[in-house]
């Protein structure tokens, strides 16, 4: 596919390292040559400086030729503008990073009028993946499938826990709730296992299940979710405010300590039932002052990583509660878990894999459209959630007669609302909403989980 991409920032390189990753032909546009001249040097995509909202410049990279343009700068009007100026030129969507709450009421608006396919706000986006973590406290990583409907959920295995040296066949029935463990992470080897698979203490195991199960399962372990009562966050940008605001609206008190005193302000006019203080979340001081030792949850929300690292550090020395850095450089990811930091947030890779969703569900033929992605396992396995019509192949097959390619797994089926841990006597129909586990695999149509050469005397 020919995309275009407007802007070479921390989500624009990552958005066009999965895109290049995928095959797709890549057009990015930036003002800054010295960026551009990286990127082309580290991935296979053409460059073209100029401003991304110019006829002109769009003209000259083949807008009006491609099926996408992603406008991801710095600037929420000028990301509009490209792509007003984009569907002029014939491009087939277009999509706009809108990140400014000013925008947050009447992006439906700005969609139908500016006939944008999507809008992404990564910060909007991290915000509601936080709130997930700590509605469940005992999780390492929540992420949803089928509107809600289904959780896939992340728990690191601790010492003397019931499920060290059980088999996962046995799990159903020892915890009395309905689940399938999906995926497992063992030191750095990842396994999509059987139900022969025997967990050990230390595995970071990955969980789809009903959302209402996630209680039962914890309490049935010894690990009691209490509801989180306050939060402490510092740094005061957008993420800071949309977390801030959900919060408040389930009734969570909210603690923002921001250091720029124009920012602070803002916050305390746009959030009222908040408490904003002036002052540097560095100084340990303020920190202690503040109520960190009691804190249910604390979020580092600053512009620099490292800072939001040490202070998270910090604070898992101090308080029971969760800590969750927000970390943008994925070079980090992997050895933070090792530091006891398994809560890490990154903006620009959840707006990454939404829009590679978007691009995935562009392409699909026939038989589903991909209506959920998730990045597992540090990025090493996918969780994808197919809408399957009565095009796709195998429907009413039973599940152990399904010739699935090696590596792959069917975690969960919604049919009509209802939420099916499977087995091996369910089938799969039309309708159904079908989440698939894979290891290492770019899945672009729910088809593509079959290896049809193994189908026997099938016909899909």
């Amino acid at each position: 596919m020919r995309i275009v991409v407007v802007g070479d920032g921390k989500v624009g390189y990552t958005l066009t390292q999965r895109l290049a990753a995928e095959g797709h032909e890549l057009v990015v546009i930036d003002t800054n040559g010295r960026t551009l001249a990286a990127l082309a040097s580290t991935l296979d995509v053409i460059t073209l400086q100029g401003n991304g909202a110019s006829y002109a410049v769009q003209k000259e990279a083949g807008v009006q030729h491609c099926e996408l343009l992603i406008a991801v700068t710095s600037k929420d009007e000028i990301n509009m503008i490209c792509c007003l100026v984009a569907k002029k030129l014939g491009a087939g969507h277009t999509i706009a990073r809108v990140r400014d709450p000013d925008y947050e009421a009447q992006l439906a608006l700005l969609e139908d009028e500016l006939g944008l396919s999507m809008v992404v706000n990564p910060e909007l986006f991290a915000a509601r993946e936080i709130a997930r973590l700590l509605r469940h406290p005992a999780a390492v990583t929540v992420e949803t499938f089928a509107q809600g409907r289904v959780e896939v959920v992340e728990y690191r295995v601790p010492e003397e826990s019931a499920l060290d040296g059980m088999p996962l066949h046995k799990i159903g029935n020892a915890m009395k709730v309905r689940l399938l463990v999906c995926a497992v992470r063992r030191e750095d080897e990842v396994y999509i296992p059987s139900g022969d698979f025997v967990l050990k203490a230390g595995d970071h195991i990955y969980l789809i299940m009903d959302p209402g199960e996630a209680d039962a399962f914890f309490k049935k372990l010894g690990v009691y979710q209490h509801r989180i009562k306050d939060i402490m966050i510092v740094g005061g940008g957008r993420v800071a405010y949309y977390l801030a605001k959900e919060m408040l609206e389930t009734g969570v008190q909210v603690k923002i300590i921001e250091k720029d005193e124009a920012t602070a302000s803002e916050l305390c006019e746009r959030l009222p039932r908040a408490m904003v203080i002036h002052g540097d979340g560095t100084d340990t001081d303020l920190l202690s002052e503040e109520g960190l030792d009691d804190v249910g949850a604390f979020v580092a929300l600053t512009g620099m990583d490292e800072q939001n690292i040490l202070l998270s550090l910090y604070a898992r020395t101090r308080t029971k509660g969760k800590a969750i850095p927000k970390v943008d450089r994925l070079a980090f990811l992997s050895v933070l878990g090792g530091m006891g930091l398994d809560n890490l947030i990154s903006p620009k890779a959840i707006a990454a894999d939404d829009i590679v969703r978007f691009v995935r569900t562009m392409e699909n033929a026939s038989g589903s459209n991909v209506e959920t992605l998730h990045r597992l396992v540090d990025g090493r396995v996918e969780g994808l959630g197919f809408v399957v019509n009565d095009k796709a192949g195998y429907l009413g097959l039973p599940l152990c007669e399904l010739p699935l390619r090696p590596g792959l797994l069917i975690g969960c089926i919604v049919r009509k609302g209802e939420t099916i841990i499977p087995r091996g006597h369910d089938t799969i129909e039309a309708g159904d909403c079908v989440v698939v586990i894979a290891e290492g695999r770019a899945l672009q149509d729910y088809n593509d989980i079959f290896d049809h050469s193994r189908r026997g005397n099938y016909e899909p």
